[in-house]
């Protein structure tokens, strides 16, 4: 198992967080210590059948399954809470679909509030865009953030409008170190705004620019000089790999594991190229957040846990929306995979 970049056992660490003036401990990082700390006073490799039940319980609960809430999957959330049945504590939310929202809407945020830690996953910021960043918005999400005590905010490494408006898309940038330039400052800016460390996620594409960069390298180099974190999205790691010839295992594994704020896993379709007027017997896969999870996306994940060490991980379901019963299947196979990579 490859272990370069892997967190000690017993902590979290970040760079630079003791200058960083943004700094502060999530509520995840505090739940990886606790863990951590427990495992590291297991002496076994194998723990007893007791003893392991409680521990799988204890990855659940101290906060490392979420999800991408839907407003479809509200009722069978909250009904769950009812019955005590609730497969997650992560919460994860577009801040743009709830952003001032009164209301029902707002009473089923306090509501669950109560029970879940939120994450926000920004859609609209356009990072690498070039219209001016809307601060308006930025102070809105700032209220909303203190109000519900947002743990961590994304946002996707990628542009989604221009000077006439939304594209209502996630485009991908050139991998240049001029872009790489332009999105630090923006993120700097936004960082500075909200007073808060951002992460930012790494967008599935289908086209490539006049790159001077690679994807890896690109990304490496806007969260080294903007100081920010990373959402991992494993799909669109695999969903990239298979598109565009290259090893999905070995651009996980150079990741910077200090980096890693979280992971999505999500699902895709094969695609033929026909079906977009190619004239080509190709398929290619898309990113569409389908049910289910595919097989090659949980081993990917579980080698993930292998570089990295556990990290919060949040299920996006988009299309096909599956039955509540079939939501928390998938929810249940996340906590198997960090179970299956927990080191005792």
């Amino acid at each position: 198992m490859p272990q370069a970049n892997a967190l000690p056992v017993n902590a979290v660490a970040h760079p630079n967080n003791s200058e960083s003036p943004f700094y502060r401990p999530t509520v995840f990082q505090a739940a990886v210590r606790r863990v951590h700390s427990r495992a590291a006073e297991c002496t076994p490799k194998y723990m007893s059948s007791e003893a392991s039940t409680q521990q799988s319980r204890s990855l659940k609960d101290e906060g490392y399954v979420g999800l991408g809430l839907r407003q479809v999957l509200l009722s069978s959330l909250r009904q769950s809470l009812n019955t005590h049945t609730v497969p997650c504590t992560i919460l994860e939310i577009a801040p743009e679909n709830w952003c001032g929202k009164g209301g029902i809407y707002q009473h089923y945020l306090e509501e669950l509030a109560a029970h879940f830690t939120w994450y926000c996953h920004g859609l609209s910021l356009s990072l690498g865009g070039t219209s001016p960043l809307d601060f308006t918005f930025l102070e809105s999400l700032k209220i909303f953030f203190k109000q519900y005590q947002v743990q961590c905010y994304s946002e996707h490494l990628s542009f989604s409008n221009d000077h006439q408006g939304m594209l209502y898309d996630l485009l991908p940038l050139p991998f240049n170190t001029d872009t790489v330039k332009h999105v630090v400052k923006r993120i700097q800016t936004v960082q500075d705004y909200l007073e808060q460390r951002i992460a930012i996620e790494n967008i599935s594409y289908y086209m490539t620019l006049d790159n001077e960069l690679t994807e890896l390298e690109f990304i490496k180099a806007v969260l080294n000089e903007a100081d920010c974190d990373l959402l991992l999205d494993v799909n669109n790691v695999y969903v990239n790999s298979v598109n565009h010839h290259y090893d999905a295992e070995k651009f996980i594994a150079a990741l910077p594991s200090a980096r890693i704020a979280y992971l999505h896993v999500a699902g895709h379709q094969e695609q033929s190229l026909r079906d977009f007027d190619i004239n080509a017997d190709e398929t290619i896969l898309i990113d569409t957040h389908h049910y289910p999870v595919p097989t090659p996306v949980w081993s990917l994940l579980e080698y993930t846990y292998e570089c990295h060490g556990l990290r919060p991980t949040v299920l996006e379901c988009d299309n096909a929306i599956p039955s509540w019963p079939k939501v928390c299947q998938e929810l249940g196979r996340i906590e198997k995979a960090l179970e299956n990579s927990y080191v005792y």
